[in-house]
């Protein structure tokens, strides 16, 4: 019996990973990433570990699956924190992370799709125990593919993938609310502002698709305005709205940034609400509680909505595997301004 050796490792020795890195000419560090199917690897790579593993008889010890230390720390992408209703959401999670002993690191991104991917491989690099995304704007497929790396909750947006979870209002049934209570208060000419997207899954294609139905149901010509839910978007939906010959009634503006905007503008020159325009919107933003703005809008109980998602990530850090996919019932606010 001679002292042989196969691929690098001696014989009757078990191949280590620095076996398999050196079989296969990369880092221990790639080969880990390969074994761990995490995200990013290129198919080059994956073929090179894999043939090296082959030929190796490489088997990790299944005490080594679970060495990944946890550093009690949560990974937080957000896209827009203008929008007051993103730190409300924020706020849930902090709150939760604290209350069950673990740190929030959040990371602020851009809506391209790419970006959103780096910044959630840097977290993912940074050994964050598992990640939340807020309305993120990726694909199905890059999103599935990362939660084959990390556990993963979506904040905001529907849709139900494989690997990760979600929770998010029930836009549509908030959007119809709000539509229902305006034809109840008479109204006809009701306009719905929204963004324009060209995701599946975010809240304002939820939101236009309950506006819609609801106006249809009731023998109404849906009157969608695209732009920006946001101050100055809500301004310029004013403007326009204001210049047209045969005014609207009420506007059902998808987010409360962009009422607050509405109504900034309609103030400015002399307008009142709901007299000259009746206003409500979604999100129920503290802001819109003050007595002198007194919007009408749907909560969706952006704390809790938070604190849920936190929940749930961490139940997926500790194990659990299905999916869940939760829904929040939305609640109409009524106040002044419709």
């Amino acid at each position: 019996m001679g002292g042989s050796k196969r691929g690098g490792a001696s014989a009757g020795k078990r191949p280590t990973i620095v076996d398999v890195a050196r079989q296969a000419e990369v880092s221990p560090a790639a080969v880990s990433k390969v074994l761990r199917n995490a995200y990013g690897v290129s198919e080059q790579m994956h073929a090179r570990v894999s043939a090296a593993v082959e030929a190796l008889g490489y088997r990790p010890m299944v005490s080594a699956r679970g060495m990944r230390m946890r550093t009690r720390t949560l990974g937080v992408s957000s896209l827009n924190v203008e929008n007051p209703f993103v730190n409300m959401l924020l706020d849930g999670v902090a709150r939760e992370a604290k209350r069950s002993h673990y740190s929030a690191l959040i990371v602020l991104s851009d809506e391209d799709g790419l970006t959103q991917v780096e910044a959630a491989k840097s977290m993912v690099d940074r050994q964050m125990d598992g990640l939340i995304l807020i309305t993120p704007t990726m694909s199905v497929a890059d999103l599935e593919a990362l939660a084959r790396d990390v556990p993963l909750v979506l904040l905001g947006r529907h849709g139900q993938g494989e690997g990760y979870d979600s929770v998010g209002s029930d836009d549509a049934r908030g959007a119809e609310m709000v539509v229902e209570h305006l034809v109840a208060q008479g109204h006809e000419r009701i306009v719905f502002h929204t963004q324009e997207v060209d995701t599946t899954g975010l809240p304002e294609t939820a939101r236009e698709q309950g506006y819609r139905a609801a106006m249809e149901r009731h023998g109404l010509h849906p009157d969608v305005v695209r732009g920006e839910w946001t101050l100055a978007g809500g301004e310029r939906l004013a403007v326009e709205l204001m210049k047209r010959d045969r005014r609207p009634t009420a506007v059902h503006a998808g987010a409360d940034i962009a009422a607050l905007g509405v109504l900034s503008w309609m103030w400015r020159h002399g307008l009142r609400a709901p007299g000259d325009l009746a206003v409500a919107a979604c999100d129920d933003i503290p802001t819109s509680d003050l007595p002198p703005i007194s919007l009408t809008s749907i909560d969706q109980d952006a704390i809790e909505m938070g604190s849920l998602a936190t929940r749930m990530l961490i139940e997926r850090i500790e194990g659990r595997e299905e999916s869940r996919h939760v829904r929040v019932p939305p609640r109409l606010r009524v106040r002044d301004s419709a």
